[in-house]
């Protein structure tokens, strides 16, 4: 996509927040490589996720850590289903 005004990583970012939904119409605009390399940044995001300490005793950021984890997986459910030409 020429002219992104914001990197992969950022758009994973604001993916796991939930800040971008992810869906078809929103993986129209992005071409074949920039697919694979959002793929990419969703998945070195999940990592980054799970290797932080996770919080024993604090059920809110438990909650907002399985919640991050969640968007973010199925982000790349609809993504990989995308690409197949499923969706």
């Amino acid at each position: 996509m020429e002219g992104r005004s914001k990197s992969l990583s950022a758009i994973a970012n604001d993916i796991a927040e939930g800040f971008v939904v992810v869906n078809p119409l929103f993986l129209k605009k992005f071409n074949e490589r920039e697919l694979k390399e959002l793929q990419g940044a969703l998945i070195k995001k999940e990592k980054q996720i799970r290797s932080e300490s996770f919080p024993f005793n604090d059920p809110l950021q438990i909650r907002k850590r399985n919640i991050k984890l969640q968007r973010i997986t199925q982000a790349i459910v609809i993504l990989k289903n995308f690409m197949e030409g499923r969706i």
